[in-house]
């Protein structure tokens, strides 16, 4: 379990530092890495991947084969071609010591891929990622809408498919293909083996069919199950869309399956890229949450975070905030709720899971037409973001420690996150002057919400609202909860509850809580899904 833990919270601790998927970081950390480190002989390297190797003097060039791929070479060049289509090596092709050199990642990279797409793709999905996988960014551009093209440049395409090889390992082959449809995109999901992992690429193409946005990331199998209390009978689900514009979102409204109009919950998602269920190995806590509380006569709008569904859009903002990341979408599923017939609108309520939960004073302040009738807050951090995220690796470095295991990987990753939170409140950075050398995605981000404190705003607000909190919670320790409970006492539309058992994800488990378990099936606790029930309908 110790290889499990250590991999599963280093994956977390750099989950917390990037708050969505940096590609265009990745992009150009995979440039600045092909300056002739990590280099091997073209011969040794192709002969172990199956391939054929041939010199020819006069031309200079090296071609080698692979069943029906074909890649040429030049020495002295830094273009290739691939069955054909040019392929970018980084830097130009050298020999040394009478041997020519090349990136064993891209190499194998390239025959792979090629080999096991097939002779001629069948659409637009295909040729898109048979051209980042031959490197080919003018051809992938080709393929995109004006406003993916906007955010993503031709250098990041070009380099892409070889930096995700660094990180997460050479694709070994294509393992499916699946497509699926929501209100915003059409998905087209290709998943790989790498000699690392499972890594899959969602091609997000618009209505028009053009490639509108790429989501990337590692093919965790699910170990969900539905939970007791979910019975399909007593709901129905629609596919809705919130806001509109290029972000616009798509989500599911759960509604009981008889009755009306109903009372309803929007629920908001955590930091880092969420799909509309919240998942994360074996948990779909905001899938539990909306199938619970229908059956209980309440409807529940979820919907995909807008760093999930446009991440590169979101990724390519220089001046992203948590407004922009959590705030606006949350009124624009209010202000769609507004509209429906079916939803009672004078019992609109929001509950915000984790970072969810830390914007929510800011939702609160933002809906300006005071719509929100109640908020609910789960497993919300009080206090400033930095704080939490040092007292967070803190806690779990005492929890890892209690269970006998070794905390040197633990306490690495604290250090790494201690230095970011000193940066970050080193007062001599601000959002109007950011340090060069910021060590994580979107310095903008970090400084722009810097002083904001939640439970200050919030003491300064009124309305019902519903603080829960997991007392077996690593990521927002109990002392966050109890934040609360100081900071609102004068507040008497408050109130308050913790669960002795509840994790982060707001499930019950036994033992002690690092993030191992999360791989486990796990549901949302029963208790949690009655108490807001109750408190729901009791709430004037």
């Amino acid at each position: 379990m110790r290889n499990r833990r250590s991999h599963a919270f280093k994956t977390a601790a750099t989950a917390v530092l990037a708050l969505t998927m940096a590609l265009p970081g990745v992009a150009g950390a995979a440039q600045a890495d092909s300056t002739g480190s990590g280099l091997a002989p073209i011969r040794e390297t192709a002969g172990k991947l199956g391939a054929q190797v041939r010199w020819d003097r006069a031309s200079r060039t090296v071609t080698v084969t692979k069943g029906t791929t074909t890649l040429v070479l030049t020495i002295g060049q830094a273009t290739a071609t691939l069955n054909g289509a040019p392929v970018q090596l980084g830097e130009p092709l050298r020999v040394v010591r009478n041997q020519t050199l090349i990136s064993p990642d891209l190499l194998a990279q390239w025959l792979a891929a090629v080999s096991e797409q097939p002779e001629e793709a069948a659409d637009t999905a295909d040729l898109f990622i048979r051209a980042l996988s031959q490197g080919d960014a003018k051809q992938a551009l080709q393929y995109m809408s004006p406003e993916f093209k906007k955010v993503a440049t031709e250098p990041q395409l070009q380099s892409l498919w070889a930096a995700y090889g660094q990180v997460y390992g050479n694709v070994v082959k294509q393992l499916s293909k699946t497509t699926s449809r929501n209100a915003v995109h059409d998905n087209v999901t290709y998943t790989y083996q790498t000699d690392k992992t499972q890594l899959s690429y969602t091609v997000r193409l618009n209505k028009k069919g053009e490639v509108d946005d790429l989501y990337i990331g590692t093919a965790n199998p699910s170990s969900y199950h539905a939970p007791s209390y979910d019975h399909p009978s007593e709901y129905t689900e629609e596919e809705v869309t919130i806001g509109e514009g290029p972000l616009a979102l798509p989500g599911t409204l759960t509604k009981p399956a008889t009755g009306g109009p109903f009372p309803v919950v929007v629920l908001v998602h955590g930091s880092g890229t969420h799909d509309r269920d919240s998942s994360i190995y074996g948990a779909k806590p905001f899938r539990d949450l909306a199938v619970g509380l229908a059956a209980q006569g309440i409807a529940v709008l979820r919907y995909d975070k807008v760093t999930y569904e446009h991440t590169f859009k979101i990724a390519s903002d220089p001046k992203i905030t948590l407004r922009r990341e959590t705030v606006d979408d949350a009124i624009a599923a209010v202000n769609l709720l507004k509209t429906r017939a079916d939803i009672d609108a004078s019992r609109i309520f929001v509950a915000g899971h984790s970072q969810g939960g830390f914007a929510m004073p800011l939702i609160v302040d933002a809906d300006k037409d005071h719509a929100i009738k109640g908020t609910i807050l789960l497993s919300a951090p009080s206090g400033k973001f930095t704080d939490l995220l040092v007292e967070q690796q803190q806690e779990l470095i005492k929890r890892v420690k209690s269970l006998g295991q070794d905390t040197a990987p633990y306490e690495q990753s604290a250090a790494q996150v201690k230095a970011v939170a000193d940066m970050v409140n080193d007062p001599q950075y601000s959002a109007d002057h950011l340090p060069s050398n910021f060590p994580a995605s979107n310095a903008y981000w970090w400084y722009e919400q810097r002083d904001y404190v939640p439970v200050e705003l919030a003491k300064k607000q009124s309305g019902p609202m519903l603080v829960l909190q997991g007392e077996n919670d690593f990521q927002v320790p109990i002392d966050q909860f109890e934040g609360w409970k100081s900071g609102l006492q004068n507040r008497s539309d408050v109130e308050f509850k913790s669960y002795p058992k509840v994790t982060h994800l707001l499930g019950e488990y036994d033992g002690v809580s690092t993030g191992a378990e999360y791989v486990q099936p796990s549901n949302v606790a029963e208790a949690i899904v009655n108490d807001i029930a109750s408190w729901i309908k009791r709430t004037p």
